[in-house]
């Protein structure tokens, strides 16, 4: 038997509807429609008989996951699942100059210079190696099921390892609110089974 992992990514915040940069420092709540989007999650997924949930170390996340709480057990916050930090672009949004410093930095991934980061940021390839630690540590089990509420960025980031996928590829992997990436097998190989990059829930 093989052992799921599912991640989802966040409901919606309005930094989102504003394009606004959100990273690891800005601490956002979710909106109306984002409280909808994890209630709607939970009722798709109640049944599943998850066996650790975790979130990043902010408060949208554990937001999209908290019904689960009530009859699956505890939210284990961890850090290592915190979205990328944007450095000097958090907390704003639009502008020429932004825009071209912005992507600049996903531009320098796309070409294979995963160092590259934002000024005070943290770059693709030590977010891997935040991603690839939290991995390490996950118990596998044949049967078991592992819910996992993260970010966009850090989501694309645990796609392409569990694809054995360069980091180029970051960006033809999409992901919206509450969209969802399944992965079965074992600590050695795992196989995308379902991706909802798109969300999946009816609004």
């Amino acid at each position: 038997m093989k052992h799921y992992l599912y991640f989802i990514r966040h409901g919606e915040t309005d930094e989102n509807i504003k394009r606004i940069v959100q990273g690891s420092s800005v601490d956002s709540e979710l909106n109306e429609n984002g409280l909808k989007q994890g209630k709607k999650f939970y009722e798709h997924y109640k049944n599943i008989g998850f066996n650790k949930m975790y979130c990043s170390a902010l408060k949208r996340t554990y937001q999209t996951i908290q019904s689960f709480e009530k009859s699956h057990g505890r939210i284990l916050s961890d850090r290592r699942l915190n979205e990328i930090c944007w450095g000097e672009h958090e907390g704003k949004s639009g502008g020429e100059e932004f825009m071209r410093k912005y992507f600049s930095v996903i531009n320098s991934w796309k070409s294979g210079d995963y160092a590259a980061k934002a000024i005070g940021g943290e770059s693709a390839q030590e977010l891997e190696v935040r991603c690839k630690s939290f991995l390490d540590d996950l118990d596998y089990y044949p049967g078991g099921h592992t819910l996992i509420c993260t970010h966009g960025r850090t989501i694309r980031v645990f796609a392409c390892i569990l694809q054995n996928l360069p980091l180029s590829e970051m960006e033809n992997l999409a992901q919206k609110n509450t969209g969802l990436y399944l992965f079965a097998g074992d600590r050695n190989q795992m196989e995308c089974t379902i991706n909802h990059s798109l969300s999946h829930l009816n609004d």
